[in-house]
């Protein structure tokens, strides 16, 4: 990773978690998979993370890991070559230590610049099992260290874990979503007992994303803060999301929040518990982005890998209230502008 994208990530950014395009048939949608792409890039975010739970662990059963990455990179890259700037390329890494290390080292053949390691396949680990495996990977690419929520896929990850994974030196960030407030707690300790001040944090906990941006958290020493998020929920209403990170970062910088900044992060929080369907245990969560994207135009359908994957009974209801009730989130107009164009 170079110097100029490194400021980027310490600086904090919007990172949309990428989804996945299909056709009816559940084929993959290359031109609807490069319009996203294209989309996160003009919409402002400073990155965007391929193979990762929002993109469906199950690309990898249908070998379509590497033919996504693929995508996007191509897509990262042409953009760029037009109106240069630093854009992170993040890769999701799953598995064994054999399937991760493989995954990071492929990423790292297709451009990318850091892994994105989730931890969830190695639920009866051991600390220490967790922390070597850590290592081999990290031998390979920069890790994003990843605390993915249980409900989804994660594990509990204990503080001791978090305080040994940041000394690992080629750690760069950790994506913090536990969506659990003492969990997130005891990664911000962690890495800051660590005497790690170049491991920067972001929010992954999409029920709390303004709280998160606008905390400072009380450490050894000082403060801590998020400076970014990674985020399925960014993975809609991106241009919308780095409007809200400005005005985060503004507050943050004037020392006082805004009533109305505060009243935006509950509206947000509002939207993602009927985008994530979070009355059925998130059962619905992949399909509920996918709703969004349709909406706009960017997707044809909600169609996810596993058939039986869809919207939750009143999920779609839900749906419909929280656009209505909070049309200011929304970025429709802007996706409706350059549409035409990024599906070409």
């Amino acid at each position: 990773m170079d110097t100029a994208k490194k400021q980027l990530l310490r600086a904090g950014c919007v990172i949309p978690a990428h989804p996945l395009a299909l056709t009816e048939s559940r084929a993959l949608d290359e031109r609807r998979q490069r319009a996203l792409t294209r989309y996160y890039v003009d919409a402002g975010a400073g990155g965007v993370a391929v193979g990762v739970h929002t993109t469906q662990f199950a690309i990898r059963d249908r070998g379509l890991y590497e033919p996504v990455l693929a995508l996007a990179a191509e897509a990262v890259d042409t953009k760029l070559a037009l109106e240069p700037r630093p854009f992170l390329k993040i890769a999701g890494a799953i598995g064994t230590t054999a399937q991760a290390v493989h995954e990071a080292a492929l990423a790292r053949s297709l451009g990318y610049d850091c892994t994105l390691l989730s931890l969830g396949a190695l639920k009866d680990a051991t600390d220490a099992e967790l922390i070597a495996h850590c290592r081999e990977v990290a031998a390979v690419m920069p890790l994003f260290g990843f605390y993915l929520q249980p409900a989804v896929g994660g594990r509990v990850l204990s503080y001791d874990f978090w305080r040994v994974f940041s000394e690992i030196e080629q750690v760069c960030a950790v994506k913090i979503a536990p969506f659990n407030r003492y969990q997130t707690l005891d990664v911000v300790r962690a890495v800051a007992d660590s005497g790690r001040d170049d491991i920067a944090l972001y929010t992954g906990n999409d029920d709390s994303i303004l709280h998160d941006l606008v905390t400072p958290y009380a450490v050894r020493g000082g403060s801590r803060w998020m400076v970014g998020g990674l985020l399925g929920q960014w993975a809609v209403w991106t241009r919308s999301a780095v409007i809200l990170v400005a005005a985060a970062r503004a507050a943050r910088a004037a020392g006082s929040v805004p009533e109305v900044l505060l009243r935006e992060g509950a509206a947000l929080t509002d939207a993602n518990s009927a985008l994530f369907d979070v009355r059925h245990g998130f059962a619905g969560c992949i399909a509920g982005i996918h709703e969004l994207l349709r909406r706009q135009g960017l997707l044809a359908g909600t169609w996810c890998i596993d058939p039986n994957e869809g919207l939750s009974p009143g999920q779609m209801a839900e749906i419909d209230r929280v656009v209505a009730l909070h049309p200011q989130l929304a970025d429709d107009a802007f996706v409706a502008e350059h549409l035409d164009e990024w599906l070409r």
